[in-house]
């Protein structure tokens, strides 16, 4: 049994989770591991409840993408009562699934990955974080915040609150927009697109100084798994299923979501409390695949608005079929970016969206519903089985997170063989492995339902158990 180097916990991320880098007994890396180290029980409290208690349930599984579960358990809700939800409610919901997907994909450029970005993954740990980049980019940094904030007053103006909110639903949402969240983001649009492009611009700028990064740091083929509509465009909630390989030749197209148990399934193994979905055609772990930012702009032919097309034309030039470094996940959260705040534009002006109303009732017309979307960080889904009184009897959350968990172990293997020298270990060098999960921006208490952040500390031990060096920060 030769050493292992242990990074517990991976900083700058959402939960709790540890990486283990383990060496052959010459001393070099031999494999890696991302542990998922808590435990998510949300499948099980939902027994013997409500389903129309779902969407505001569901909402407590994250602070930082509830539009998405209690939309995608408001849709499951939707086919268990067998109605067609009022236009306000349809452009409600994909109003806040913009929102949140601007709001989210803020916070991770700017606050979880940027410290990286430009201040270099070997900069001083004791500055390398958001507070350290207010010193060094107020303007950029600033900017970053009031995008995220622009997103979340969209979501507090209309479902009454920023975090958890009971919005969504069975059969629409709970209440009509108000009018003044057209003037909000008329004010806001601006500002958010010029300060997309100066984040887009400086980050074209930066990638030629990470080309080591770039091909070392989760760059393989795989598949990828994403939403489209009916012709093939970005779509986040009312999509079909489009898998394509990492030449993008298409693998299925028009899966109906509804069915993703026919395709999808998950494994588990004894290093995490995390399962690994892969496809199920290829099996496990051929079947693996990427959900997300740039798995989304892979899959769609075109993200159709003006300005997010023409970035997406120029990010499919940095791949030879799809585009398969995953550190271009922070480019395309930033495509995508624009992409939310034209979507957000266009419906504002919708004379619907503050329309009065927003809810079909009805009662249990089928005892199986299943509702999915497209969360900031991939597709979801929420699948309820419930009995003739509308309790639920079985319910299953396959999570964004969880489905990028193949993809996450071979990244920080890789990262892991191509820049950890143990006989020099170095803070820089271990970021780097961490910085492979941040590409994802994984959301663990979605997974596992578990908070909490310490500071990061890696041992190096040797096959005996005595401890060879330590790092802490």
């Amino acid at each position: 049994m030769g050493e292992r180097i242990v990074v517990e916990p991976v900083t700058r991320i959402e939960g709790h989770a540890r990486i283990t880098v383990q060496l052959d007994d010459s001393g070099a890396v031999s494999g890696a591991i991302f542990h998922v180290t808590e435990f998510r029980g949300f499948e099980k409290l939902c027994e013997g409840r409500p389903f129309t208690e779902m969407p505001g349930l569901m909402s407590r599984i994250c602070g930082i993408c509830p539009i998405s579960h209690v939309l995608a358990a408001a849709r499951a809700g939707d086919q268990i009562l067998g109605v067609g939800i009022p236009e306000a409610a349809r452009l409600q919901r994909r109003l806040l699934t913009y929102a949140q997907v601007l709001q989210s994909h803020a916070l991770s450029f700017f606050h979880l990955s940027a410290p990286d970005l430009l201040l270099g993954f070997d900069a001083d740990p004791e500055r390398r974080h958001m507070f350290g980049l207010l010193e060094s980019e107020p303007d950029l940094m600033r900017r970053g915040i009031r995008l995220r904030a622009l997103g979340q007053q969209v979501i507090e103006d209309v479902a009454g609150k920023r975090i958890h909110p009971s919005w969504g639903v069975p059969g629409g949402v709970s209440q009509p927009a108000p009018e003044s969240v057209r003037q909000r983001i008329r004010d806001g649009a601006p500002e958010a697109r010029e300060s997309i492009r100066m984040a887009l611009d400086r980050m074209k700028q930066l990638l030629d100084g990470f080309r080591d990064e770039i091909d070392g740091i989760g760059n393989f083929p795989s598949l990828f798994l994403g939403s489209v509509d009916e012709d093939g465009a970005l779509e986040y909630v009312d999509g079909r299923i489009r898998i394509v390989d990492g030449e993008r030749n298409t693998v299925a197209d028009q899966l109906d979501p509804h069915r993703y148990a026919t395709y999808l399934a998950e494994a588990s193994e004894a290093s995490s409390y995390m399962k690994f979905p892969y496809y199920k055609p290829l099996g496990y772990p051929g079947g693996m695949y990427r959900v997300g930012s740039l798995a989304r702009l892979n899959v769609a032919e075109r993200a159709g608005t003006p300005l997010a097309d023409r970035e997406l034309r120029e990010l499919r030039q940095r791949g030879q079929g799809a585009v398969t470094a995953s550190f271009h996940y922070h480019l395309a959260r930033l495509v995508e970016m624009l992409h939310c705040v034209e979507r957000l534009e266009e419906l504002c002006e919708e004379p619907e969206l503050t329309g009065t109303h927003v809810r079909a009732r009805a009662g249990v017309n089928a005892h199986v519903g299943v509702g999915s979307c497209e969360a900031p960080r991939g597709t979801l889904f929420h699948r309820y089985e419930v009995d003739d009184d509308g309790l639920v009897q079985r319910a299953d959350l396959l999570i964004a997170t969880s489905q990028n968990n193949l993809a996450m172990n071979r990244t920080v293997e890789q990262a892991a063989r191509r820049f950890v020298k143990p006989d020099a270990l170095e803070e820089g060098m271990l970021n780097r492995v961490e910085a492979g999960i941040r590409c994802y921006d994984p959301c663990l208490s979605c997974a596992t339902h578990a908070l909490g952040s310490m500071p990061l500390q890696v041992e190096l031990r040797g096959a005996d158990g005595a401890l060879r060096a330590r790092l802490a920060r």
